[in-house]
């Protein structure tokens, strides 16, 4: 195969799967993954791609960010009454973690003003917990994803770093049974993971249409949540399944 011939492969690849890793695209051209390290750089340099841990991303950002005004529509009711239900669980002096999702937001305009410490990386949840005098929040910063209003990258898994916190409280795109926790974008999924790791306690929030769909990037096992909560039109396999994990699941009508 000719080099301008991988070359297209390559792009093809990652524009299909949004993101693929180094040793992945070594194996599938059968050179070394050196020469792989100098395709993607040669490609990040005409725009073609975008180098990233190990490996590449699309810059098709469509594919990987959904819009938030689009994702604030989605299954709005099922995110609203999840967020209440995981307001619920906080209480004055909780020092928690709330990511860039929309269920988040909502979470954040239901939240009453008490004394907390809420560590964010979302724009928007920043902007609507500013209203309220006695929560402390702390943004993470780092690069900002237009689409999703959201800071990710190096900087923000860095300052997570810092904190420990008693909650965390996120969202993903995809609920698997033997893959588990899933998302479309490599930035967000990493942020996600150290948002767990810094965390006594992790609560998922996700409708029923996330379960059975597994994206590209893992973000964690099943047995690494500590509480889901989401709406009733969830899969009986995935109630037995957190029944024997040991996982605290609340439905919401």
């Amino acid at each position: 195969m000719l080099v301008a011939e991988r070359h297209q492969k390559i792009v093809e690849i990652v524009n299909e799967k949004l993101s693929v890793r180094v040793s992945e695209l070594s194996q599938i051209f059968g050179v070394t993954e050196e020469t792989i390290r100098r395709d993607l750089e040669k490609l990040e340099k005409e725009n073609l791609l975008q180098r990233s841990h190990g490996g590449a991303v699309s810059v098709k950002k469509e594919e990987t960010e959904i819009p938030y005004l689009e994702r604030e529509i989605t299954n709005a009711t099922e995110k609203r009454k999840i967020a209440v239900e995981a307001v619920r669980l906080i209480f004055p002096g909780d020092q928690i973690v709330l990511d860039a999702s929309t269920t988040a937001w909502y979470m954040a305009k239901e939240l009453p003003d008490m004394p907390l410490s809420v560590i964010t990386n979302s724009i928007k949840v920043a902007l609507e917990l500013s209203k309220k005098e006695q929560i402390k929040v702390i943004s993470t910063g780092g690069m900002l994803l237009p689409e999703s209003l959201s800071y990710v990258g190096p900087l923000a898994e860095r300052s997570l770093q810092m904190y420990h916190v008693n909650k965390a409280f996120i969202s993903c795109k995809g609920v698997h049974l033997n893959a588990g926790l899933s998302d479309a974008n490599e930035w967000q999924a990493l942020l996600k993971k150290q948002m767990m790791q810094i965390s006594d306690e992790t609560i998922l929030m996700v409708d029923s249409t996330k379960f059975g769909t597994r994206t590209f990037v893992q973000v964690a096992g099943l047995d690494e949540v500590d509480q889901v909560i989401t709406d009733s039109n969830i899969s009986h396999d995935y109630v037995e399944e957190f029944k024997e994990k040991n996982i605290k699941l609340t439905l919401v009508e």
